[in-house]
């Protein structure tokens, strides 16, 4: 399976994930990878290109929109999920790299009516404008409320540098950050 993953072009890292995964010759010609995830709380079984970012994976397989695609280049923020609890860069990471992971998005953070306190403390000082970089800004935020972080606004800055909003809401995605993380909203 290796030589297999190494004829499709895939950097040296992620040969053994999609070795790892149940690969197997489509037509004769493609390679299919099951990868096993749990979504949202949900166990979750895909059978995908070996090549499929997780980005895609979610959007397309699993119609799960609410994590954006920005600049498929992981410059922007707006596919941020949480993999095991830390914010990844969705557009950068292979599905088939995620066997057994726990992946968390906008949509399983929290439910109508019973809003996650990130999710809350955004529409309390609305942090968001256009609405587009917003989930993947959430999601950054809840990640990095469990990271070693200090708790000054310079810190929390620096910390979010990887989430861009273009529309240029940033006090307010600042204030929210820190609501959240005096109400314990990590």
């Amino acid at each position: 399976m290796a030589g297999a993953a190494s004829g499709l072009g895939l950097p040296l890292s992620t040969q053994a994930a999609v070795a790892g995964a149940a690969a197997q010759l489509v037509d004769g010609h493609e390679y299919q990878v099951t990868v096993h995830l749990k979504v949202n709380g949900h166990a979750q079984t895909l059978r995908v290109d070996p090549r499929t970012s997780l980005l895609d994976g979610l959007r397309e397989h699993l119609q799960l929109t609410g994590t954006k695609k920005g600049c498929d280049h992981g410059q922007c923020g707006a596919c941020t999920v949480l993999v095991n609890g830390r914010r990844v860069n969705a557009c950068l990471s292979l599905l088939a790299m995620h066997e057994g992971d726990e992946i968390t998005t906008i949509e399983g953070l929290g439910q109508p009516g019973k809003l996650h306190a990130m999710q809350q403390a955004f529409l309390d000082h609305d942090g968001y404008q256009c609405g587009y970089c917003t989930s993947g800004q959430i999601m950054s935020a809840v990640g990095m409320l469990k990271e070693p972080w200090g708790a000054t606004d310079a810190e929390v800055r620096e910390a979010m540098s990887g989430n861009i909003c273009r529309c240029g809401a940033y006090p307010n995605i600042l204030a929210a950050i820190q609501q959240a993380r005096k109400s314990g909203g990590a």
